[in-house]
């Protein structure tokens, strides 16, 4: 059966999964959901016995039904690659009691690897179906890591460009040296004054100003987004939860059809949306553990129904989580008021006008799968030190805040279940933070110096990704205000 999709602000429906995927962005403003949550037609003991790249067809093939099955392998074969450097693509690795699921082998070393190294497939295979004329500019706002992964995703992609916008002094240095290094024709970065969310309110309001639309359009160009918003984002996040149960059976970690719980360190609400998308397919998923850093909008959020972004902006160790406007949980709310759109888009510009909404009792109630956690950085610092001398297990900030936020819900409600925890990046990306939580005070030398220190100190390998900016070429200094975005997007299509 045909899965489409519909808009939460109730403007578009019926619309295909190669359609959604080519427009990012509904055109009412909304996000595109699937018109129902599909089940897995595989069983669990299947998946137990299945590669990466075949669990990713048996998820991905539920909720992309225009693609053929020729057409979503070729994406999944050229995706899921050497690029990766374990075969296992997202591997498991048990420390301190807890499950971590490794996505950082990916080419950028974080886990925006594993939605951006196929979204490029996608997209070019979507604008086939849909006889599109138009080169396709893309258009995506980062707070750190999705920039560097859609980058080198898109770079040299015949009929598409992408245009990145970044918090010029919000991403570590590893971070930006990624992204200010890469290569490709059609690749432009900007660094913004701002933060994320001046960033990310920027690139929505350019998808939103329909004469612009008009106006590029006439010119031969169309815009789509590589952040999280775009459904082609977020169904390959999918997958790699269903695959780390299947890989826990398999392993003989846990029993086939026994509750886990998962924890995800998140500040735009998609990992972890992704993970409740599984457990609706019938993965046997008990608590989704959303574990936030000092920004921590949404653990108030789950705590008290009340979604407020008016507080004090804090810049952290765990950078790709700085972000106060979590563009992903509109896909949750939707679903929680019973797919209501007027309720939804009410409570958007409620956020647009006062920075504020309210969830209702009923969908705190839908909700309830949900738990959330905080970790400061001081907590952070101190998990990452910990897991290091006690395991020898290195993690990155990110990580961090996660291992931290389920050492305190375990001690909070003492349940005892499994528990998996999303681990999103390498620590050699936040090599400085990682190394002055583990040696307790701020160290002295440069960056590179100091991740060979890291790597002779902990013995995990240092990732190509990090060799090959070592000297690499700055090819990317332009920079902007947030409100000279638009014309800084109509100033690359002369290029």
């Amino acid at each position: 059966m045909d899965l489409l999709y519909e808009s939460t602000r109730g403007g578009e429906t019926g619309v295909t999964a190669s359609q959604a995927i080519l427009k990012g962005l509904a055109a009412d403003g909304g996000l595109y959901v699937p018109e129902r949550i599909p089940k897995l037609d595989v069983s669990l003991a299947q998946l137990a016995g299945m590669s990466y790249q075949e669990t990713a067809f048996a998820v991905m093939k539920q909720f992309l039904t225009d693609f053929t099955e020729e057409e979503l392998k070729y994406c999944i074969s050229h995706a899921y690659d050497e690029k990766f450097d374990t075969e296992e693509i997202a591997p498991l690795a048990k420390a301190g009691g807890m499950y971590f699921l490794e996505l950082f082998h990916g080419k950028t070393i974080a886990f925006k690897d594993m939605a951006l190294s196929i979204l490029p497939y996608f997209m070019t295979t979507a604008a086939k179906k849909n006889h599109v004329k138009n080169e396709i500019v893309i258009l995506t706002a980062t707070s750190g890591d999705t920039g560097k992964a859609a980058m080198s995703g898109f770079a040299d992609v015949p009929g598409t460009r992408i245009i990145v916008f970044y918090p010029k002094d919000g991403v570590s240095r590893v971070q930006e040296l990624q992204m200010l290094t890469q290569k490709g024709e059609n690749t432009a970065v900007v660094g913004i004054y701002g933060n994320f969310d001046d960033a990310q309110t920027g690139v929505k309001k350019i998808f939103n100003d329909h004469d612009f639309a008009k106006e590029i359009d006439a010119m031969g160009f169309q815009l789509s987004s590589a952040n999280s918003i775009n459904i082609g984002r977020l169904i390959p996040q999918v997958v790699y939860y269903v695959y780390a149960y299947a890989k826990l059976c398999a392993n003989g970690e846990i029993k086939e059809g026994e509750t886990v719980n998962v924890t995800v360190p998140t500040g735009n609400f998609g990992n972890i949306l992704a993970a409740y998308f599984a457990k609706q397919m019938g993965l046997p998923i008990d608590r989704l553990i959303c574990a936030s850093n000092d920004n921590k909008v949404l653990y108030d959020f789950f705590e008290t129904g009340v979604y407020d972004k008016n507080r004090e902006f804090i810049l952290t160790s765990s950078p790709s989580m700085d972000i106060l406007v979590s563009s992903n949980l509109e896909r949750l709310l939707y679903l929680s008021c019973g797919r209501d759109a007027e309720h939804t888009r009410e409570m958007m510009d409620q956020l647009s006008a006062g920075g504020r909404y309210e969830s209702t009792p009923e969908m705190r109630e839908f909700m309830k799968d949900f738990a959330a956690g905080y970790a400061d950085m001081s907590e952070n610092a101190a998990e990452i030190k910990k897991m290091f001398e006690e395991n020898g297990y290195l993690i990155d900030t990110h990580t961090g805040v996660a291992a931290a936020v389920c050492e305190k819900y375990r001690a909070l409600t003492g349940d005892g279940k499994k528990m998996i925890v999303a681990s999103t990046a390498s620590p050699y990306k936040f090599s400085r933070s990682v190394m002055e939580a583990i040696l307790g005070k701020q160290p002295e030398a440069g960056e590179f110096e100091l991740i060979d220190k890291m790597h002779e100190m902990s013995g995990v390998p240092i990732p190509q990704a990090i060799e090959e900016i070592r000297d690499a070429k700055i090819r990317h200094d332009r920079r902007c205000r947030p409100e000279e975005m638009k014309e800084t997007v109509k100033s690359t299509f002369s290029k």
